[in-house]
């Protein structure tokens, strides 16, 4: 196919290239035919009860919340789960990454959509880190009190004895998870949609789950280049 050539580009290059741009255009066509199947999902399982949250709400004083009122203006609500429970000394680094990115979107995410951040740990220890790490845009809720991570995944303490096994869960012990959540509310109902089961599925070898990797651009941009990902991981913070 006729395509757009760089300078001093070879012959070799050029069909090696066009080549690679067929395959790219099939993984597009493939990308939309997959997110055609996800939007014509039969009606998800209504959710068990309007889960209440804790958050900084226009007062800067920490306020409850029921997911019914997440919503807003929108039908649609997107709930991500950050790995920060109190246990942990510092975020998931996989997790604190992927929220750098999506910083950025959520300021325009929100006129189609609302989104948030969810994690274990008190609301005050959310806030800071959010204050910490820069994050003016996403909204963040304790989960503290609540059963959702462990209704929606957002844990292991609902994995089946299979998942514990696959996942290398010890009896008696869980933690938390990162996985998407979307809900849709309808004629008064909230019903799951969709969520990134990816997360839990068996990996390819020598590669990360890859479930969130759509909306991160991280990933992305290290696929554009000739060392590609290799082995590495980010940090929350880099000495």
């Amino acid at each position: 196919m006729e395509h757009i050539q760089y300078p001093n580009e070879s012959a070799e290059y050029r069909a090696a290239r066009n080549a690679l741009l067929d395959d790219e255009i099939a993984l597009r066509a493939q990308i939309e035919a997959v997110a055609a199947k996800r939007r014509a999902l039969p009606p998800g399982g209504e959710v068990p009860e309007d889960y209440v949250f804790e958050w900084i709400g226009k007062t800067s004083m920490p306020e409850k919340v029921r997911m019914s009122e997440l919503f807003g203006p929108h039908d649609t609500l997107i709930l991500y789960s950050f790995m920060y429970g109190p246990e942990r000394e510092l975020p998931c680094p996989g997790c604190t990454h992927l929220l750098d990115g999506i910083e950025g979107a959520a300021r325009h995410i929100g006129e189609r959509a609302a989104l948030h951040i969810v994690a274990k740990s008190p609301i005050a220890r959310l806030a800071a880190w959010a204050h910490e790490r820069g994050w003016e845009h996403l909204s963040l809720l304790s989960t503290a009190g609540n059963s959702y991570d462990a209704d929606y995944f957002g844990d292991t303490s609902k994995f089946s004895k299979g998942m514990r096994t696959q996942h290398r869960v010890p009896d008696g012990d869980n933690w938390d998870e990162t996985i998407f959540n979307v809900f849709r509310k309808k004629n008064g109902a909230i019903r799951h949609f969709w969520g990134s089961e990816m997360s839990f599925a068996p990996p390819a070898s020598n590669q990360h789950h890859r479930a969130g990797d759509l909306a991160d651009p991280l990933w992305g941009l290290l696929d554009m280049t000739p060392e590609g990902r290799g082995d590495f991981f980010p940090k929350v913070n880099y000495d």
